[in-house]
């Protein structure tokens, strides 16, 4: 057997490919530069040449406030995208995972998301998103989508680094406050996906749909950002610890942003026994990584 991965140098797909364990199931890794979702031919000639038994879909365009001009890529890579891999799916009878996002709601719902909830997306970003959800489910009976939330990793560029490195140079954080959600480890979102393809393979689980998995417990960006830099400071030399709590009218971007996106993540822990972990252990874990891996450095 083998896993079909996009996306591999991102976030979460290099956490996949770090994760995989050489045994039963091959995995066949592509990054962007190696296949680009949006172009269909490339997607069919990968699937007809590996063969795969499963696809996991983490390529995606994550940024929020470029989206809002850049709103044909977007849509490209979030839409098509997805719509491509769920057409070379059902051609070879295969399940996809597909990561997705809370920001498909428009936050005003003041209690955790629901997967059945409907969605309402603020921002062209979670536009692009939903209409990708919409693509998979209209092409592919055999699909398990995954959204998530506040997503950060040891690999690339994220907002746990971004904080570390406005620590080391200013002498004061001023972080949105009044924005609620939960942190969602990049190695805790690969360990659920890799814990929900035994089943899937082999046959035993037949509750297809939307599934959310993001780090339990509820904070602010703010939250986030003050134990970020309290965890680094174990690490390295920072110009300062404040971090001041300011509001999104104080903080304006091209992106309107939901303001409690919290997921309620009940049914991935009933149908599969996954249970994430707490997102403030997760943020220490990963700033602990980054200093030890030498993605960040202690000077």
């Amino acid at each position: 057997m083998t896993i079909l991965i996009t996306g591999a140098n991102g976030q979460l797909g290099w956490e996949l490919v770090r994760q995989h364990r050489p045994g039963a199931v091959d995995m066949a890794a592509f990054s962007h530069a190696e296949l680009d979702i949006t172009d269909s031919a490339q997607v069919t000639n990968a699937f007809d040449r590996r063969r795969p038994s499963l696809a996991i879909n983490a390529a995606a365009y994550t940024l929020v406030d470029k989206a809002e001009t850049e709103t044909e890529t977007a849509f490209a890579v979030n839409r098509d995208g997805p719509a491509h891999l769920a057409a070379a799916c059902a051609r070879l009878n295969i399940p996809l995972i597909h990561i997705s996002t809370d920001f498909v709601f428009d936050g005003q719902k003041g209690a955790p998301y629901l997967e059945s909830d409907p969605v309402s997306p603020v921002s062209v970003y979670g536009r692009s998103k939903a209409a990708g959800e919409a693509e998979v489910r209209s092409r592919l009976q055999e699909h398990f989508i995954i959204r998530t939330a506040w997503v950060y990793g040891v690999h690339g560029n994220n907002f746990v680094k971004t904080m570390i490195r406005l620590a080391r140079e200013r002498d004061e954080v001023r972080v949105v406050a009044d924005q609620y959600g939960s942190p969602t480890s990049a190695a805790d979102l690969a360990s659920a996906i890799w814990t929900m393809t035994d089943p899937i393979l082999q046959g035993r689980e037949t509750a297809r749909g939307t599934y959310h998995f993001c780090g339990s417990g509820i904070t602010t960006w703010y939250g986030l950002a003050s134990s970020v830099i309290e965890r680094a400071g174990r690490h390295t030399i920072l110009k300062t610890d404040r971090v001041t709590p300011i509001t999104t009218a104080e903080y304006p971007t091209p992106a309107r942003r939901p303001p409690y996106s919290v997921l309620d993540c009940g049914r991935i822990e009933e149908r599969f026994g996954i249970q994430p972990a707490f997102w403030e252990e997760s943020v220490h874990t990963a700033v602990d990584r980054m200093f030890s891996e030498g993605e960040l450095s202690a000077e």
